[in-house]
């Protein structure tokens, strides 16, 4: 039976659908100013291992990760650029759509953006507000009011029983060693705001109409909204980064159990949360207030984007991920050692996996790897192990067969193993300069001069190959090429 690690009670249970066969999962996705990096990298391609594997255990998996295309920093990016929000938000999208086909993500069943979802926002408010959840800052009290923030609505945290359960620390507990001002406006500190009050500046298409006055919502109730109405007010498992655990995945449980009609006797918003770890660079945190972070493109100009992926599926997904180059390329020698293996085996190239035949010694290691709360090194030193069993010659087909479709369940070894070697994985706009095109032309030229015996010609072509990091392979069958 599978297990996972659930945030909220900080331990491995088994997973148990509200529905059997089925699993809502919900993943807070990227809000849309800029570009993926790292960070962002892992997380799309870990929730997306996370849901390749239940459907290889038999689930019907609907899959929900959402883009936030309103928010402080979106609409200041716009306001920086000289455009509007739609078109940054747009433009930033289809950048996000290109990083993640090519780590060779899926995409989600559903991807909301929260603009889409302003009424469902609203709605839920209301219900806070019937429930004594939430609150007018113009009714806290004349003397208390605070210029731009009269007309917001913020959430009372100290009436929702339980908040705190997700971090671990109660309301007391998140207040002390406090050191910022507590803003007039709120009846507590720890109060967040629902709907933002609109300010004059705001450009017109960052604000909407609502009985509370133009406004917009704030970032917590947009993924409360969001995941309640595509998945139900109870569904089984819920996903983000570590960043996120505290305080927004904390209040999204206040403010979706909150609004609903039985509260407080309700059902809990989800039944497992799961967590990715950080990305760490020389020991830090990667954040972009440190200005330590790296994009995936600029990371794609370097490596093939499988690379990418099996540098992060092969950590495990609760633990830090060390960023560094020689982690990477140590991915690359890696992932093309497995290729290796599968080129050895001459399978013929396919696009989709075959049927696993789980009671083999090898897939059924994997699966305990796998369902052990996603144990993805573990998982890949089974891979490991077919490759060598290929290169020593036992079994060869049906080992590469099984390595291929094992690979597959991580959403590797993907690519045509013949093509794989010749790119070594290294990016496509490779440092030599050189395509594969110009690199045929060269072969063919020194094939040329070595039938004409011009053999001082072919070693200077060879030479030539060499110093762009081209091995040439000469054999009975004739000359190959890959690239170191």
């Amino acid at each position: 039976m599978l297990r996972i690690h659930n945030s909220l009670t900080r331990r491995k249970e088994p997973f148990v659908p509200i529905k059997a066969g089925h699993v809502g999962m919900y993943v807070c996705g990227m809000t849309v100013y800029d570009v993926c990096h790292i960070g962002h990298a892992r997380v799309l391609v870990v929730f997306d291992v996370v849901r390749r594997w239940l459907r290889c255990q038999d689930y019907q998996v609907t899959y929900v990760r959402n883009i936030t295309d309103i928010d402080d920093k979106i609409i200041r990016r716009a306001v920086e650029n000289g455009e509007t929000i739609s078109q940054l938000t747009e433009r930033t999208i289809g950048l996000l759509h290109e990083d993640a086909q090519a780590l060779g993500v899926e995409p989600p069943d559903h991807e909301p953006r929260a603009t889409q979802f302003v009424p469902s926002m609203l709605k839920m408010i209301g219900a806070l507000e019937r429930n004594g959840l939430a609150y007018r800052a113009d009714s806290v009290g004349e003397g208390d009011r605070e210029g731009d923030s009269d007309g917001d609505v913020l959430f009372a945290v100290r009436r929702f029983p339980g908040y705190g359960r997700l971090s671990g620390k109660s309301p007391d507990e998140l207040r002390a060693g406090e050191r910022v001002a507590v803003a007039n406006h709120k009846r507590d500190p720890l109060d967040f705001v629902l709907w933002k009050a609109a300010k004059t500046d705001d450009p017109a298409e960052a604000t909407w109409a609502s009985s509370y006055g133009k406004g917009r919502p704030g970032w917590h109730i947009e993924c409360s909204a969001m995941a309640t109405e595509l998945l139900g007010a109870s569904f089984d498992l819920h996903g983000g980064g570590a960043d996120l655990q505290f305080p927004h995945h904390e209040n999204e449980i206040a403010q979706s159990e909150g609004a609903q009609p039985a509260f407080p006797d309700c059902k809990p918003f989800v039944g497992t949360w799961m967590h990715n770890g950080f990305v760490r660079i020389d020991d830090e945190k990667m954040s972009k207030s440190l200005g330590n972070f790296f994009t995936v493109r600029e990371v794609l100009k370097k490596v093939d984007a499988e690379v990418l992926r099996f540098f992060i599926v092969r950590a495990h997904y609760r633990s830090a991920l060390n960023w560094s180059d020689a982690h990477l390329e140590d991915a690359r020698t890696g992932l093309l050692r497995l290729y290796g293996a599968l080129a050895e085996a001459a399978l013929p190239s396919i696009d989709v996996a075959a049927v696993v035949d789980w009671n083999a010694p090898a897939a059924a290691r994997f699966a305990d790897a796998m369902n052990d709360d996603f144990a993805t090194p573990e998982a890949v030193a089974v891979l490991f192990d077919l490759a060598a069993e290929v290169h020593r010659g036992h079994q060869v087909v049906e080992n590469a067969g099984l390595l291929r479709a094992l690979g597959h369940c991580l959403g590797l070894l993907t690519q045509d193993p013949v093509g794989v070697r010749r790119s070594g994985l290294h990016a496509q706009s490779d440092a030599s300069g050189l395509d594969d095109a110009a690199i045929e032309s060269l072969v063919n030229l020194r094939i040329t001069a070595k039938k004409a015996r011009d053999f001082a010609r072919a070693d200077a072509i060879r030479a030539e190959l060499t110093a762009a990091g081209i091995t040439l392979e000469d054999s009975a069958g004739g000359t190959l090429w890959r690239r170191s």
